[in-house]
């Protein structure tokens, strides 16, 4: 169990409140990804792949158990808050626990930002009269109270949204097998949107994987919890493979469905809107609208929520080793939350959706390079435990 004693080890004292059991880390692993992610870049995954959406997400999420299990390795040896950060500077050296912090701060300190201007515009697409700045200021207002309120404020509340987005997807998927078996729009079922070998190309299906794996991003941030677990040190390892299994297989089974009903992916009016047109195939107008609402919730609230939670964590770690100002780790004295970095989050969210609010491609490519470089530092970390961990053994045996 993640005690008082394992943090003295490290050189700190127990700040933050341990409350979180592994179906709570589950659920904001579950969160992080987002069950229905695929609902708003289908068009660009079914498109690239010609068709074989279901594969590019089995191949992406067969990837990313890789840096799961490297996750679920480093926490268990490093149970701290400070995710990559702290695998990288107490592995390997203070400065590379500096580099890996940046590189993961750029992750996850724009993905908050990145998420509310998704979701500002996409609803502003539906309310033309309400501005995307006044959903983007809505969303973060929302977001910065919960968790100022409390981790386990926060999970509740997740768990009410992960309920939603789950009903929403349930939905069409059942009414999406429906209408595959009354063979509306010409469906019928194959194993196209896994295999299609007329059209199966290594290099085209890994092109829509670049792609289909922005999906998959934030199952890391379970790691940033890690000081606020309740279970055993391998409790928040197990919590990011579960996850990110779980939602490989809603990824695949909701893409799979949305294939058969629209298997003439070169026709779509929009590639934005894509699925959101398939859901109007499979039920009508409502659950095409019903699926759209679902998405802006789950990226604006949900996503956001548990994306400005993680990257609260990543500052107070840091800011508790002096890497950044100290008042950053100053923790609420009632709510036990890290509330001054909470309150930096939200505004940095604002700054940043302002700019950003129409460009989105750019704000996308500063979070994947901030995550990818993140991950690199995490599998050399990995890497060179694992050698330290052998040649310690060798020189061992031959003493």
């Amino acid at each position: 169990m993640g005690t008082k004693s394992e943090l003295e080890n490290f050189g700190y004292k127990q700040e933050l409140k341990r409350s979180l059991s592994f179906g709570d880390l589950l659920i904001y692993g579950l969160f992080f990804m987002v069950p229905i992610a695929p609902f708003g870049i289908y068009g660009d995954v079914v498109t690239i792949s010609h068709g074989m959406v279901a594969l590019a997400y089995l191949i992406g999420m067969v990837g990313m158990i890789f840096t799961a299990l490297s996750y679920a390795r480093m926490s268990e040896a490093f149970p701290l808050a400070g995710s990559v950060y702290a695998y990288a500077g107490k592995d390997i050296h203070p400065f590379a626990g500096f580099m890996a912090g940046w590189a993961i701060l750029l992750d996850y300190i724009l993905v908050p930002a990145l998420l509310y201007v998704v979701s500002a515009e996409a609803l502003t697409g539906m309310i033309p009269v309400i501005p995307s700045w006044v959903w983007l200021l809505f969303f973060i207002i929302i977001n910065t109270v919960i968790n100022y309120l409390g981790i386990e404020f926060t999970a509740r509340t997740n768990k009410i949204i992960l309920i939603f987005e789950l009903i929403v997807l349930a939905i069409f998927i059942v009414v999406g097998i429906a209408a595959i078996a009354k063979g509306a729009n010409g469906a019928h079922f194959s194993f196209k949107p896994l295999y299609d070998p007329e059209n199966f190309s290594l290099p085209l299906v890994m092109g829509a994987v670049s792609i289909a794996v922005l999906s998959f991003l934030g199952f890391d941030a379970i790691s940033t919890l890690s000081e606020e677990s309740n279970g055993d040190v391998k409790q928040v390892g197990r919590a990011t493979v579960f996850s990110l299994l779980i939602v490989g297989i809603l990824f695949m089974a909701q893409t799979w469905v949305a294939a058969l009903i629209f298997p003439d992916y070169k026709n779509f009016d929009d590639i934005g809107t894509a699925f959101y047109q398939v859901a109007s195939v499979a039920g009508g107008e409502w659950l095409s609208r019903l699926t759209a609402v679902a998405t802006a919730i789950a990226w604006g609230i949900a996503d956001a929520l548990v994306a400005q939670a993680a990257i609260s964590r990543v500052l107070y770690s840091m800011a508790r080793d002096r890497k950044l100002p100290h008042f950053l780790a100053k923790v609420h004295p009632k709510y036990r939350t890290p509330y001054r970095s909470t309150l930096l989050v939200a505004i940095i969210s604002v700054l940043v959706g302002t700019v950003f609010i129409s460009k989105i491609g750019i704000l996308t490519s500063f979070v994947n390079f901030g995550a990818l470089t993140a991950f690199l530092f995490l599998h050399v970390t990995v890497s060179l435990s694992i050698i330290l961990l052998k040649t310690k053994a060798k020189i061992t045996g031959i003493i």
